[in-house]
């Protein structure tokens, strides 16, 4: 018996081993099991009760905190997640989704926490006047909820920071690499926490969009003694005449300081920029994922609109493309914008970003309105119906193919832009089909596509991606000179094979019929 369980225990430590020689941190899931805690990581006071009171009142700000169980490493990057949600409370935003808890959100968190990272998923302040029939209101409303947004995520950042000093870095961060991620409403957040780092951009944004007249005098829509500082560190108190709250009131109340706010790299999921004039050299690296035809955000520049009948306008902002691409060209991607990827994402990426390396251009398999391909929820949600209008087939095996393909993306260049060490895997040498010996066919097949290579390149893995750069199929430790691929249930169509090697990586095409 004990000669059984030595050689059980062996057995063991030869799988860990293998698994950990095959998977990389940071870039794979190493971890099976994932713990959330929920904390309270600030208090701040929201608009959505000035009805009910008469004035702002505070409220604690929550976050889910996800962490690789099992894990033994105390200096890990942290990821804060900022959901979508139109700025409005669910479900009076009309939409099934927009809270901490969303499906997408979830899957995104409790992937990266698998990879080796502490993500956070985060509640923020709500609230603007969409259906206002003054445009001008419709426009002062949104830009400070954005602007309470970014003051959120940057005291989310120095509840970590502060923890870190003050009580032994409990979750075990690296507050050097630390990433603000926002899917929808929440990349409006997240890339205006990158490009808004000084308070004067507002009142000189473009054409005068964020300037109105108070008393008979032109002033910005958002001022730092009234709304607080950018970074949510300063008192911010109503004057009177101040319109919608009782002169007097508190609108901002610091938390945390003493601790900067400072970020190591931005991640925007169908999420658009006030003014793209925002953006200058020497800020943090940016890596976008957008539709193309995303009615909600522009990919590139367009007019925010209220979706009611007819639509109400509200004002002009810049999309992923305009961001990343001025991103690239001032070198603040400069980390990992020269790598030259190998991965079928970035190969599918690169068909339609126009060079930008940080730009991911995400098209949906149900038509012009499946602008965020990576949401879903509960088949009995109420506001089913509106949310198929711009993701008609929202099941959670579509969603995740996307998150899968997205996390892919941006886990190539985090390794550069976080100096992760996991940059080997995302730089493998290209192999020729000779220098291995490959052959394989057929294609187009019916049912299956066989692959041999020399005797001294055994392929070790194979990953299979549809043309929209989705993993479809997948198997490691093959550790073998001869390969079939089997079709299975794949539908017809043109999928990119990635074989890889202790030597490096063979790309091919292959179609099923």
């Amino acid at each position: 018996m004990k000669r059984f369980f030595t050689l059980l225990l062996l057995l063991t430590v030869m799988f860990m081993a293998n698994k950990s020689e095959a998977q990389k941190r940071y870039f794979d899931e190493i971890f099976d099991k994932v713990s959330v805690s929920t904390h309270t990581y600030g208090v701040n006071a929201t608009i959505l009760y000035v009805q009910v009171f008469n004035e702002a009142v505070p409220v604690p700000l929550d976050m889910d905190v996800y962490q690789p169980v099992g894990d033994t490493e105390t200096n890990r990057p942290l990821v804060l997640v900022f959901h979508t949600g139109n700025f409005l409370p669910h479900p009076q935003n009309g939409s099934p989704n927009g809270t901490r808890k969303d499906s997408a959100v979830v899957d995104v968190c409790t992937k990266l926490a698998k990879k080796g990272y502490v993500v956070a998923s985060c509640d923020y302040r709500l609230g603007w006047a969409p259906t206002a029939t003054d445009k001008t209101t419709r426009v002062f409303t949104l830009i400070n909820a954005a602007y309470r947004g970014v003051q959120d995520a940057r005291t989310a950042i120095r509840f970590f920071k502060r923890d870190v000093n003050e009580n032994a870095n409990s979750f075990g961060i690296d507050p050097s690499k630390i990433v603000l991620w926002g899917i929808g409403a929440g990349g409006y957040i997240t890339l205006n926490s990158a490009a808004l780092d000084n308070y004067l951009k507002i009142p000189t944004a473009s054409n005068g969009k964020f300037v109105t007249v108070i008393g008979g005098q032109t002033v910005p829509m958002v001022i730092p003694a009234v709304n607080g500082d950018i970074y949510g560190t300063s008192v911010g108190v109503v004057p009177p005449g101040y319109p919608g709250f009782p002169a007097g009131d508190t609108l901002n109340y610091p938390n945390h300081l003493g601790y900067d706010s400072d970020f190591a790299l931005c991640v925007n999921m169908g999420g658009a920029l006030a003014d793209t004039a925002w953006i200058d050299p020497g800020q943090v690296p940016l890596i976008a994922f957008h539709c193309p035809y995303d009615p909600n955000a522009p990919y590139k520049q367009g007019i925010v609109k209220v979706p009611v009948n007819p639509p109400l306008d509200v004002v002009e902002v810049q999309g992923s493309y305009l961001a990343t691409k001025l991103s690239e060209q001032y070198g603040n991607n400069a980390s990992f914008s020269s790598v030259d990827f190998k991965d079928p994402v970035s190969t599918v990426a690169n068909t339609r970003n126009d060079g930008i390396s940080s730009l991911y251009p995400i098209y949906g398999t149900g038509g012009a309105f499946d602008s965020s391909p990576w949401d879903f929820w509960a088949s009995d949600n109420p506001n089913n119906a509106n949310g198929l209008a711009t993701n008609p087939n929202m099941s959670p095996e579509k969603a995740r193919s996307y998150i899968d393909s997205i996390l892919t993306f941006y886990a190539y260049r985090a390794c550069y832009a976080l100096d992760l060490d996991c940059k080997s895997n995302s730089t493998k040498d290209q192999l020729s089909d000779l220098q291995v010996g490959l052959k394989f066919g057929p294609s187009p097949a019916a049912n299956q596509v066989s692959f041999t290579t020399n005797a001294e390149y055994p392929v070790k893995d194979v990953y299979v991606y549809d043309v929209q750069g989705r993993l479809v199929k997948a198997k490691t430790n093959i550790n073998s000179n001869n390969y079939v691929l089997e079709r299975f249930s794949l539908p017809s169509g043109n999928y990119l094979v990635n074989l890889i090697f202790k030597e490096g990586i063979v790309t091919k095409q292959i179609t099923f019929k």
